[in-house]
């Protein structure tokens, strides 16, 4: 399953899941919800963070939390 982690600068993606986590809710409270679009914007010059677009807002996301958040 490719996960958020996984994508490249300008690639957009429907969110299908969210993996278990203790973190979890609070990715969804800031809008990382099932069925919503999500658009890679960019990686920080050594990769981590990651920017991603999504509900109309930027988001910055560490890539262990983008590895949570798996794409269609």
């Amino acid at each position: 399953m490719k996960t958020l982690a996984m994508m490249v600068p300008g690639e957009q993606r429907i969110i299908q899941q969210l993996k278990p986590s203790p973190i979890t809710v609070k990715l969804m409270e800031m809008g990382l919800l099932p069925g919503k679009s999500v658009r890679f914007n960019f990686k920080a010059p050594f990769g981590d963070p990651i920017s991603v677009q999504v509900a109309g807002y930027q988001l910055s996301l560490r890539l262990d939390e983008a590895k949570l958040v798996e794409v269609v």
